[in-house]
């Protein structure tokens, strides 16, 4: 299992991403960009906590089953640049909500990722 722990790490940033956009939304700090996401956050945070974690799960378990193909490393690479850039994106959006970044930073850096975030 060669990809066991960057596997587990791709997992562990998708729960933090969906805790994290589970507090910016209910906080009003942010929007969910995802409308089909946004709409099991507003059945509640227990559909989409589940949907968000069997995603994450199904893709551990692929990863897993299928690490010693080049293209399973390949795309477990892209996932985990993807996520640990989300991760910067949640960081500044912790630092607005509190007064540390100004707003119209976050709005830039929102649109630079085609992700809009207040």
């Amino acid at each position: 299992m060669p990809l066991a722990l960057p596997t587990i790490l791709l997992f562990s940033l998708n729960l933090l991403d969906a805790l994290l956009t589970i507090v910016w939304v209910r906080t009003g700090v942010a929007t969910e960009g995802n409308q089909l996401m946004a709409t099991l956050l507003d059945i509640g945070n227990g559909p989409f906590l589940a949907v968000k974690i069997a995603i994450g799960a199904v893709a551990a378990l692929v990863l897993l089953r299928s690490g010693d193909r080049p293209l399973a490393k390949y795309g477990l690479a892209v996932a985990l640049a993807i996520y640990i850039g989300l991760m910067g994106i949640h960081l500044f959006t912790g630092l607005a909500a509190v007064g540390y970044v100004s707003n119209e930073l976050l709005k830039d850096l929102g649109e630079i990722g085609g992700n809009c975030s207040r």
